[in-house]
């Protein structure tokens, strides 16, 4: 998962070390922007490039996504004159939860820029965590917080902002990502990690930092037996647990429930097609 669309002015200059620096500015066609100006079918045919081909063999559907009744189970969001597209596939036209929902905009320079992507078990159990028990949106608990869904969910071994378990496809995403954006004449995108555990993940997929390096250290470092952070693992609340020293997914609920004393925020990573850059900001540490 990422975080809401960044500000159009986010974009990076890689330099020779692998660093983000200096902002630049340029044009290009090969952008959101642009697809979202073609005709319906071939968007539909450019945007359809960022579903996991494993996805659309397990759940049966046809290459044209329209089920058998001749109904879409493929909704997108992609109006002329918009710089960000949205995605949405479903496995039948009546689920409350489709099996595959994305997000992503175009930075100030054209560069791709993931503001959400999700890939749901419909096989298995939903937790409201994402709104609340009178149905207002939580933003995934980032704007006001379903704690019973949410225990609910961490009992049953869901990451914060799960409200499903995933399929267990985020390589096969991260594949199709690699070739929508190559398609488009570039050959890096960046992502900023709802989560702790998702800026992890990432880093296991070979993602760099643009930004918020530092700030996984010290949570790193503040999780040492002899840490800030694992003192304050104190039982106080249900996400505050001693073993989330050693746990990523406990860790990732602990800081969601405020342990670092402020929203998990200012990360920003990237991915160069091709290139894993072998980052670890989590050595020793389990799932």
């Amino acid at each position: 998962m990422t975080k809401d669309k960044p500000s159009p002015s986010a974009t990076y200059n890689e330099n020779s070390n692998g660093n983000f620096t200096d902002v630049i500015e340029s044009t290009s066609v090969h952008t959101i922007q642009s697809v979202n100006l073609l005709p319906e079918e071939e968007k539909r045919r450019i945007f359809i490039r960022l579903i996991p081909p494993k996805l659309i063999e397990r759940f049966r559907l046809n290459a044209t996504l329209i089920d058998g009744l001749g109904r879409d189970l493929l909704i997108l969001e992609c109006n002329p004159g918009c710089s960000d597209a949205q995605m949405k596939l479903f496995h039948q036209v009546d689920f409350p939860d489709p099996i595959f929902y994305g997000h992503i905009t175009d930075t100030l320079n054209g560069q791709i820029h993931i503001l959400l992507y999700v890939v749901n078990d419909p096989d298995s159990p939903r937790f409201d965590v994402d709104r609340m028990p009178d149905g207002t949106p939580t933003q995934f608990g980032t704007r006001e917080r379903n704690l019973d869904a949410e225990l609910a969910a961490l009992e049953h071994g869901l990451a914060p902002g799960q409200i499903r378990h995933g399929l267990r496809l985020l390589g096969q995403g991260i594949e199709a990502f690699d070739r929508f954006v190559s398609s488009l004449g570039q050959d890096m995108y960046f992502n900023e990690p709802l989560y702790y555990h998702n800026a992890i993940i990432f880093e296991r997929y070979g993602f760099n930092y643009a930004k918020g390096k530092k700030l996984m250290e010290r949570i790193q470092k503040g999780f040492a037996p002899d840490g800030d952070l694992t003192a304050r693992l104190d039982g106080s609340t249900p996400f505050r647990r001693s073993e989330a020293a050693q746990s990523i997914r406990l860790r990732s609920w602990a800081i969601h429930d405020g342990l670092l004393g402020e929203p998990f925020t200012n990360v920003t990573m990237y991915k160069r097609i091709g290139k894993s850059f072998g980052v670890d900001t989590s050595s020793g540490c389990k799932w």
